[in-house]
């Protein structure tokens, strides 16, 4: 049995201090404690209580790159920073892209016990560009999410094939990487004054808008379920806010990066913070802040992509694009939407979770729900300085934040354990 005390509990009614007791698997009482015989008593503090985030973009690296991440340190990673549930990303090698290779991800991802580990299959056979993917034995399989991430789907007549055909499979959801590479090839960072000042070929925005425009009209006609991943630029969130208006079955996440940090950071050109979408401008970064704000973008998602230090210890130009940011995402989100706790859980766990088809998470806390909980105080101050993740590429190195995960319990088990 956990107990968990003086914490500010997010019930289906509102926030209220409350005792939340966890028994087996399950959430059995909010408010007074029936009993505490051999429980295990936490004192949130005052800390914030809700259901465990979850994370829609992940990349854990295995099977292919596992000297930079697999399964069991992204879960840890993932633990650490108050996830409970992740979608990873299929470009593995060999990428996720029809029913054995699913069945093969998910029976890996099953045996991890710090989170729980959901898998996404590719939109594309290989991740090519060129034919469709075995759509029928993925989802057979128990995949939901459909992504080529890394890569747009080029061809908009094969796109639209895709689409029609998904939009037939209950609770299927396309999910595009936004990027036209005519527009973006040899890009190093977002095209603008930085770009301008280091002599570097810029990323425009306009190769995610253009890629944004054409598949919300695609969705429009096909019936698919769209999710925009990674927006970056304030057009693209006036592309989504107007087709939303108008009966477009669309959603769509921000990065964590994105919220915090634009362009006139890359004075020094930072390999840790070069990344797919580039940080844009600061007109952007607002943008996509009141989107989030507003609920234009539906939720958090890490896109944590980690690189061992030899590889972005390199001129700028050559690093790979990607950092980690599952162990910093609280703080940065809570920094964005402000002391609002029930929309702090909607967009890092409701949402998510139900865009995603992850049952058990994203839950209020009420008598029965399950126990994937996570502890997170608002108001706490440090300095990261070491991570679960086998990778320490974040641009928040050694930053000072505001706001951290105190305790992480995954199916009734602590699997995260901070300052308490």
């Amino acid at each position: 049995m956990i107990v968990i005390e003086n914490g500010r509990v997010l019930r289906a009614n509102g926030v209220e201090e409350a005792t939340v007791t966890v028994e087996g698997d399950t959430v059995t009482a909010v408010g007074s404690a029936p009993g505490r015989n051999g429980a295990r008593v936490i004192d949130a503090r005052g800390a914030w209580i809700g259901p465990g985030f979850v994370d829609l973009h992940v990349h854990f690296r295995e099977p292919g790159q596992t000297w930079k991440e697999d399964l069991e340190s992204g879960a840890r990673s993932a633990a650490a920073g108050g996830f409970t549930a992740v979608l990873t990303m299929p470009n593995t090698d060999p990428p996720v892209d029809d029913g054995p290779s699913a069945l093969r991800a998910i029976g890996a991802a099953r045996a991890i016990g710090a989170a729980r580990v959901e898998v996404a299959g590719a939109l594309t056979r290989d991740r090519a560009g060129v034919e469709m993917a075995d759509f029928d034995s993925m989802y057979d399989a128990g995949v939901r999410v459909f992504t080529d991430d890394g890569d747009s789907v080029p061809d908009a007549g094969l796109l639209r094939r895709i689409m029609t055909y998904l939009a037939g499979l209950p609770g299927a959801v396309v999910a595009e990487h936004a990027e036209d590479v005519r527009l973006t090839e040899g890009g190093q960072l977002h095209e603008g004054s930085m770009s301008a000042l280091h002599g570097l070929v810029g990323l425009p925005g306009a190769g995610e808008d253009v890629i944004v425009a054409r598949d919300l009209a695609l969705a429009r006609a096909t019936g698919a379920r769209l999710h925009i991943q990674h927006v970056s630029t304030g057009a693209s969130v006036d592309l989504i806010r107007h087709a939303r208006a108008t009966g477009v079955a669309v959603t769509a996440e921000v990065t964590p990066h994105h919220l915090a940090l634009d362009d006139t950071a890359l004075a020094d050109l930072d390999p840790n913070l070069k990344m797919y979408p580039p940080l844009r401008a600061g007109s952007d970064r607002k943008a996509v802040v009141s989107a989030l704000r507003e609920g234009v973008i539906d939720a958090v998602a890490t896109d944590h992509a980690p690189h061992a230090s030899a590889e972005k210890d390199v001129p700028f130009e050559q690093a790979p694009r990607g950092v980690i940011g599952l162990e910093t995402a609280a703080a940065i989100a809570c920094a964005a939407l402000g002391a609002d706790q029930a929309t702090f859980f909607d967009r890092m766990s409701l949402a998510p979770a139900r865009l995603g088809g992850i049952d058990r998470h994203g839950v209020l806390v009420e008598p029965g729900s399950p126990a994937n909980l996570v502890l997170f105080d608002p108001g706490h101050r440090w300095a990261p300085k070491v991570f679960a993740s086998k990778s320490v590429n974040s641009p928040f190195l050694g930053k000072g934040l505001v706001g951290k995960v105190l305790a992480t319990i995954y199916e009734g088990q602590i699997s995260y354990e901070g300052e308490l």
